[in-house]
């Protein structure tokens, strides 16, 4: 009878302990539908982000882009996750951010379209290269950015980059809010920063 209770005992203790419980899975909270109504009203600057892949360039048009900080320069941007633009990210350390201008909507919507292929999406559109990335020629401001960090948060990540090479033209920026694009309407002045 011992050795059958010391065989129980040690089936027991082998047993994998449960993984700890996330406690922010187990948070109630709205749906992502609430929450998607939510991020419409964020206003935010329309920007395309590029970046050098196995077979050319890649890109797509992202909303979620901020400066992170000034000394060292850094930006911050948000990329779904799966993307082929992401994943040149990624692989080649490098990326540009395209501050596109009021009157570049077409551009902007070509670069979201999920059916428009990384070629289409480059078509008629004049680009140069700096440090290696595609580059975007008319928009109203873009930087180079070395990548520093990439952290996968829910269906996104975010990627900090360093900026490397910058130009600020003159204009008005292309915005988001309410799931649609806009513009200021307040006189903005033509002077490059």
């Amino acid at each position: 009878m011992n050795a059958r209770l010391r065989l129980v005992t040690d089936r027991t203790a082998e047993r994998p302990a449960p993984p700890p419980a996330d406690p922010l899975r187990e948070e109630p909270g709205p749906g992502a539908a609430r929450c998607l109504g939510l991020y419409a009203k964020l206003a935010a600057g329309v920007t395309v982000v590029t970046a050098r892949g196995e077979d050319g360039p890649l890109g797509m048009t992202v909303s979620a882009v901020t400066s992170l900080s000034a000394r060292p320069p850094l930006l911050l941007a948000c990329l779904r996750d799966g993307s082929r633009t992401l994943a040149a990210v990624r692989a080649r350390r490098t990326f540009a951010v395209h501050l596109l201008r009021e009157e570049q909507q077409d551009l902007a919507g070509r670069f979201a379209s999920p059916t428009t292929t990384a070629a289409e999406r480059f078509a008629g559109t004049d680009t140069r290269q700096v440090l290696g990335v595609p580059v975007l020629a008319g928009s109203l401001a873009w930087s180079v950015c070395l990548t520093e960090d990439v952290r996968r948060y829910g269906d996104h990540h975010l990627v900090v980059g360093r900026v490397a090479a910058v130009h600020v033209g003159a204009g008005r920026p292309l915005l988001w809010h309410d799931r649609r694009f806009g513009a200021l309407t307040d006189p903005v002045p033509d002077a490059a920063g």
